[in-house]
C-alpha cells in the first residue's frame, strides 16, 4: 500500500465570494470542514492544510479533525506559493500526494479513494486524474518523482502546466460529478443544492 498523504489548499483570497468562502455552510459544517473530514473518510494520512487568507478563522473551522496546518505568508501571490509550500511539509515517506482544494466540497471519499488506487507510478501511472463526463477535475494525484518539478512553480498556477508537460505520466480516472463543482462565487453557493 502506497503512502498518499492530501495537500488541503485552503489559502486563497476568496476574491470571487467577497467574503471566506471555505467557511460557508455545507449541511451543516463549514465547507474547508467537510473537505478535510472527506479526506480522513478517504484514508488519506496526513492531511495537511495550507492556510493564508484569515487563517485563524479556517483553523478554527478545522479544530477536532486531524488535520496538520502550516500557513502560507506568501498566500496572496497565488495558488504556486501554497502548493510549493504544502510539498516541502509532507513526510519524506510519502510516495505522492493527492491535492484537494478546499472549495470543491461535493467530491466524495471515494473519488478521493479511486486515484489512490490506481497510482502506479512503477508502472508509469504518477499523476492521477479524476474525470466526469471525459473531463478533467479535481483532485489530482501527484507521485514524489513530479515534486521537485512543481518546485519552479509560480503565481496563481497549480499543476496545470506541469502536467500538460507530462501526459505520458497520466492515467484518468472515472469519478461522480463533484469532482467538477467547485463553490466560488456568490451564485454557486445559491445553487449549490442542485447537485
Amino acid at each position: 500500500m502506497k503512502n498518499i498523504a492530501a495537500l488541503l489548499l485552503a489559502a486563497g483570497l476568496s476574491r470571487r465570494m467577497g467574503a471566506q468562502k471555505l467557511l460557508l455552510d455545507i449541511e451543516g459544517q463549514p465547507m474547508v470542514r467537510r473537505v478535510a473530514a472527506t479526506c480522513q473518510q478517504a484514508g488519506l494520512s496526513p492531511i495537511i492544510a495550507v492556510l493564508g487568507y484569515e487563517a485563524d478563522r479556517v483553523e478554527q473551522a478545522l479544530a477536532g479533525l486531524p488535520v496538520h496546518c502550516i500557513r502560507n505568508e506568501n498566500f496572496s501571490t497565488g495558488m504556486a506559493s501554497s502548493l510549493k509550500l504544502g510539498l516541502t511539509a509532507l513526510p519524506a515517506d510519502s510516495d505522492g500526494a493527492l491535492i484537494v482544494l478546499a472549495d470543491m466540497p461535493f467530491v466524495t471519499a471515494e473519488d478521493m479513494r479511486a486515484p489512490c488506487a490506481a497510482f502506479a507510478p512503477e508502472q508509469g501511472r504518477a499523476i492521477c486524474i479524476p474525470t466526469y463526463k471525459g473531463k478533467r477535475g479535481n483532485p489530482v494525484l501527484l507521485g514524489r518523482q513530479c515534486f521537485a518539478a512543481l518546485a519552479a512553480l509560480t503565481g496563481d498556477q497549480g499543476a496545470k502546466p506541469f502536467i500538460q508537460k507530462n501526459e505520458d505520466l497520466v492515467v484518468e480516472i472515472p469519478a461522480g460529478p463533484g469532482v467538477l463543482r467547485d463553490i466560488d462565487t456568490p451564485e454557486a453557493y445559491a445553487l449549490y443544492g442542485d447537485v
